[in-house]
């Protein structure tokens, strides 16, 4: 049976993490899929239908996205945060591959440099936003900074002894500087969408032993993952914090459930679509004078 493009609208509601609710990650599941057929990625009939209804999605994105070029009224922001192989990049790669990449920055925030460290923590993100017109993908972003630092305080930038992070309420200071941020990016014609790819510890295990039972993807393993991975607990309670304090109104996070990497590709590009859409754009309208100088320009053209 041909399985026919997942309807997110009637679904949408599972996946967004509700405003001023506290988050518990064990109520979102991790292998919701809108099809059963979809659990099923695995057949090479399943595959070929969802790599159909992801080519139509990046179509529909790519069309949304010289809108948003041509109108140049807004910019889009993309968060994508997740543990360790929960797909960030693979969703990066598939669900974008189809637009302009001249419209398009990606931006993967390793640890911060010393010169980061002698700026506040947004410091280095604010350089990297995208301009009116053009997306904006921060692979990991400054939600590292209330995420890793929380698990890692040793991580955290130096800071004076009387506002550091021994100080009473300096996490919930920091939750409050990230709204407040995306409130002014959203202000200042920003759409900010934020997504988090949950996926299981069993399936992380599957991924890891993935990578290690194949010499050619040895490159995407690194000890740090082992590493890491005895600190599930606490990330789970980390970013159950971060999505419970900074899941607004002007910028809901999407707890997208990546335990099957195509339901979430497909997931991710139907909400960037909509949001687009949503903004009502449309292209340029132009004056007489401006058409009547484009006609002379056409037959120039014609007649060299």
């Amino acid at each position: 049976m041909k399985i026919k493009k997942p309807d997110y609208k009637k679904s949408l509601r599972k996946c967004i993490a509700e405003p001023k609710k506290k988050i518990r990650l064990k109520n979102f599941d991790t292998e919701w899929v809108t099809h059963e057929a979809l659990k099923n990625s695995k057949s090479e009939a399943t595959k070929d239908d969802l790599k159909e209804i992801l080519i139509k999605d990046q179509k529909k994105l790519s069309e949304t996205q010289e809108l948003l070029a041509a109108s140049h009224k807004y910019s889009i922001l993309i968060i994508l945060q997740g543990m360790d192989t929960a797909g960030k990049d693979g969703t990066i790669r598939h669900v974008m591959s189809g637009v302009n990449p001249q419209g398009c920055d990606v931006h993967s925030f390793k640890v911060p440099t010393s010169e980061d460290h002698s700026h506040d923590f947004l410091w280095r993100y604010e350089k990297s936003l995208p301009e009116r017109g053009r997306i904006g993908i921060f692979n990991r972003s400054y939600y590292e900074d209330v995420l890793v630092v929380r698990v890692h305080p040793d991580r955290l930038e130096e800071l004076p002894a009387e506002i550091g992070p021994d100080t009473n309420g300096f996490w919930e200071a920091r939750y409050n500087d990230i709204n407040t941020f995306e409130e002014h990016l959203v202000r200042n014609g920003t759409v900010v969408l934020k997504f988090f790819l949950h996926i299981s510890k069993d399936e992380q295990k599957r991924r890891l032993l993935d990578r290690l039972s194949d010499e050619e993807k040895y490159w995407k393993f690194s000890i740090s993952d082992i590493e890491e991975r005895r600190y599930w607990d606490e990330y789970i309670s980390a970013y159950e914090d971060v999505l419970t304090a900074t899941s607004t109104n002007h910028a809901p996070w999407f707890i997208v459930p990546s335990d099957h990497k195509w339901m979430a590709r497909t997931f991710v590009a139907e909400v960037i679509t909509s949001a687009i859409e949503k903004l009502g754009l449309s292209y340029p309208v132009f004056s007489e004078e401006e058409i009547r100088r484009f006609t002379e320009a056409k037959k120039l053209l014609e007649n060299e």
